[in-house]
């Protein structure tokens, strides 16, 4: 399983950013074929006090293939527009492969 990643930074207004992400962005990027499931982790601070990061989104494919596929789609260049456009400037993307994963229940 492969993730592409998104770690965004403190808005300006987060009010608008989050009416945007959830009622604009989230909706284009769940329509994405082959997206397994999405992430979205509201940052509400570090073990050391505040943190520059807001927002913390993942979303899931199957493998390299799917997510190049799925990133070239026109869902997911409509997508990639909407991004840069209301939050270019807060964005960083990284794509990751998941190693492990387990559920712990102590």
């Amino acid at each position: 399983m492969v993730k592409l990643i998104a770690l965004y930074k403190q808005p300006e207004d987060p009010k608008a950013f989050d009416e945007h992400y959830e009622n604009i962005h989230a909706p284009l990027a769940k329509k994405m074929p082959g997206l397994k499931r999405m992430e979205v982790t509201k940052i509400y601070g570090a073990p050391m006090g505040e943190s520059p990061y807001y927002l913390l989104a993942e979303m899931y494919f199957e493998n390299k293939e799917a997510l190049n596929q799925a990133m070239q789609s026109e869902e997911g260049k409509a997508a990639a527009k909407d991004l840069m456009g209301f939050a270019g400037k807060l964005v960083t993307m990284m794509l990751g492969e998941v190693t492990e994963s387990e559920v712990i229940d102590g």
